[in-house]
């Protein structure tokens, strides 16, 4: 049994059985790939991929076992390269993260300006996606990091650590109604055609609870993931924009009037995870305290202590937040 073998079964598996595709991202030959599953398959004396004529049809059973294991067995390689590496080149490496359109356009940017600049040896990439997406790309090690406010919750491989705070703001053109109607309500949101988040990002989920609760159902005519398309579109007068605070510039916005809906919606909380196990390089405690200044060192390897998800919070209940 081989590593590359190893790596060949995981990326097949990760590239929709796609033997093609997985030799061109591996800059490998597609027979190659194939010759070296075969062997393994016949050194194990099971099937991994089921067939029909040359082409894999799906994952066997035993296959799914064994390719969660290949992964592992990869993760632990890469966190000795990773070891190896902070001891000889310890400002020098690579960091991926993986993350959505808010916080890649409105969390991160002076974040990674300041990293950049401490660590000009590390080279910085992003993934962006949907919050599940973003999540399984920390778990499969696609990424180092997901930060994300909604998703990872649902993987019980990753470990989350709590951000920052972050409240919604109403946006609308100048001169619309809304802003001579009073104090704004939920009643007052409810007679608007309203343009938001896609459910599942940037803390949608909070909405809906808060109109569910107040027995009232909003009229959502255009839902988008990236607030500056929802943006345009309040702009155009399809409505009322029910977007996260930090989304509205008063300079590159000053078009739209904004009223403060916080008193309106639970505050959401943006979570930075990463998966178990992972070898945490120094820039990378560096990267995650400037982000979120009260994830010192000490702090992050105090979470890593800890054996549930219910220990991690009760470590941040006294610690207040920042807020955005």
């Amino acid at each position: 049994m081989k590593l590359q073998q190893l790596r060949y079964i995981w990326e097949v598996a990760h590239h929709g059985l796609n033997v093609s595709a997985t030799a061109q991202s591996l800059y490998t030959s597609q027979p190659g790939i194939s010759k070296q599953i075969r062997l393994l398959e016949d050194e194990l004396g099971v099937e991994v991929f089921s067939r029909s004529g040359k082409h894999l049809t799906r994952i066997t059973p035993a296959g799914e076992r064994i390719i969660q294991i290949a992964g592992e067995i990869l993760r632990k390689c890469e966190n000795i390269k990773q070891v190896a590496q902070e001891f000889s080149h310890e400002r020098r490496g690579t960091l991926t993260l993986a993350t959505t359109h808010t916080q890649a356009r409105y969390a991160l940017p002076p974040v990674i300006a300041r990293f950049i600049e401490a660590y000009p040896e590390v080279s910085l990439h992003m993934h962006q996606g949907t919050p599940t997406q973003i999540s399984e790309m920390a778990v499969d090690g696609t990424a180092d990091f997901a930060i994300a406010t909604e998703g990872m919750e649902l993987f019980n491989e990753l470990v989350m650590m709590p951000c920052y705070r972050w409240n919604r703001c109403v946006i609308v053109p100048k001169g619309h109604p809304l802003l001579e109607a009073g104090p704004l309500t939920l009643e007052l949101l409810a007679e608007q055609p309203i343009v938001t988040y896609v459910f599942g990002f940037t803390g949608r989920s909070k909405l809906d609870e808060a109109f569910s609760h107040k027995g009232l159902q909003p009229k959502v005519v255009f839902t988008a993931a990236d607030a500056d398309v929802l943006k345009t579109y309040v702009r155009l007068g399809l409505g009322v924009g029910i977007v996260a605070r930090m989304a509205v510039d008063p300079k590159l916005d000053s078009d739209l009037e904004m009223i403060d809906a916080s008193h309106l919606f639970e505050p959401s909380v943006t979570h930075l995870g990463f998966r178990k196990g992972t070898f945490l390089r120094g820039f990378m405690y560096d990267f995650i305290e400037a982000f979120a200044p009260h994830l010192t060192r000490e702090r992050i390897e105090e979470v890593l202590q800890c054996a549930t998800r219910a220990e991690v919070e009760a470590l941040f209940e006294s610690v207040e937040l920042p807020t955005y």
